[in-house]
């Protein structure tokens, strides 16, 4: 059985960086992918969005990890020339009643240190981007887009010019908590035993069911698993808006909002569609019957949006805690403080903001684990 100091299970963009951070200090590190490539499930699924940071409880993982996030990813994307765009969004109100949720709004940014948001009158709005209709928007100049398959190209050259190794097509089967480490068993086909003093579940979608195959791990400090299909529509012309058009959030996720790729492809999504169950292939498909909904949601700020404008996209699922009744949970990076397993980290629920997130959840890991 080989030893190894550090595995990572999971090669989304979380578990890249905290690859990348263990591999800088040194720390002989493997990442386990059960895919045939990294970032193929959550980090490929989504808006690819830089948020700023401005939704979330100020004391939240969220809140601190999305701001100092937002500000690692940028300057990362500069040095290492990931294609990104500081493109900016707008979060509207499309009633007089919604206008006291967007002021909130403001007022959680600016406590979260967002220190660049500029309330717009309907005129203003209108201004800027001449087709939205609004009564008030709040506009989010820090916002971005980014190439997120290239991000976590550049993250992986980067842990594994610091001798990192990415082993794929290796799904963790169970494993064991041990005195002197924790031993994982690993293969599809071909199985393998490897022991290692420290461990990183980053498996998002399946981060609970990683944790529950470790024999002697406490069940009652595994979370409740939830799951929210996220659908995406294509808008079939060139966009009219050269902003991110959000608006308010809703249970589950931030609204059906427009966003646009750096190809210039416009995108409406996701949705929130809770799923009773996660198989091992999750279906990703996406249902044509869900458009009339999206063009209910989207016409509140673009009345203009004719019919069959929207194609079927993609879909992604968020891994979430917290069910379809409860409060969004934060963030779970869960340590030995919390559940007596030395030099064993969980993330669960690492949600949106995780692409924003990402560098510094992993530099808070990598602190924890020493």
């Amino acid at each position: 059985m080989d030893t190894i100091d550090a595995v990572v299970i999971g090669a989304g963009v979380v578990g890249l960086a905290c690859a990348r951070a263990l591999a800088q200090r040194g720390i002989e590190t493997i990442i386990l992918e059960r895919h045939a490539t990294f970032g193929s499930e959550t980090s490929a699924r989504n808006s690819e969005v830089i948020h700023s940071g401005l939704y979330y409880p100020s004391v939240s993982h969220k809140a601190r990890l999305c701001v100092a996030g937002r500000r690692l990813l940028y300057d990362y994307c500069a040095a290492h020339g990931v294609s990104h765009r500081r493109c900016g969004k707008l979060i509207v109100a499309t009633s007089s009643e919604q206008e006291a949720r967007l002021q909130a709004l403001h007022r959680q940014g600016e406590i979260n240190g967002v220190d660049d948001l500029r309330p717009l009158s309907s005129a203003e709005a209108s201004r800027l981007e001449p087709q939205l209709r609004c009564t008030a928007a709040l506009l989010s100049p820090s916002t971005g887009i980014i190439d997120s398959h290239g991000l976590m190209l550049s993250l992986l050259g980067d842990a594994e010019g610091d001798g990192a190794t990415l082993a794929v097509c290796s799904p963790v089967r169970a494993g064991s908590i041990e005195n002197d480490g924790i031993v994982l068993e690993i293969g599809a086909q071909d199985k393998a035993r490897i022991k290692a003093s420290r461990v990183i579940n980053a498996a998002g979608l399946y981060a609970t069911r990683v944790a529950a195959s470790l024999a002697g791990f406490p069940a009652a400090q595994i979370p409740p698993a939830y799951y929210a299909k996220g659908n995406y529509y294509a808008l079939a012309i060139r966009s009219p808006f050269s902003r991110l058009i959000y608006p308010l959030p809703e249970r589950g996720g931030l609204g059906v909002h427009l966003t646009i790729d750096l190809g210039g492809q416009a995108r409406f999504g996701p949705d929130v569609e809770w799923l009773k169950t996660l198989g091992d292939e999750p279906d990703y498909r996406v249902d044509p019957a869900r458009s009339d909904a999206f063009y209910a949601e989207v016409r509140h700020y673009w009345p203009g949006l004719q019919d069959r404008m929207l194609t079927p996209a993609y879909a992604g699922i968020r891994p979430k805690i917290s069910g379809p009744q409860d409060a969004a949970a934060d963030f779970l990076i869960q340590g030995p403080e919390m559940h007596g397993i030395p030099r064993l980290i969980n993330l669960f629920g690492i949600e949106s903001p995780g692409l924003t997130s990402a560098l510094a959840i992993a530099e808070h890991v990598a602190e924890q684990l020493g």
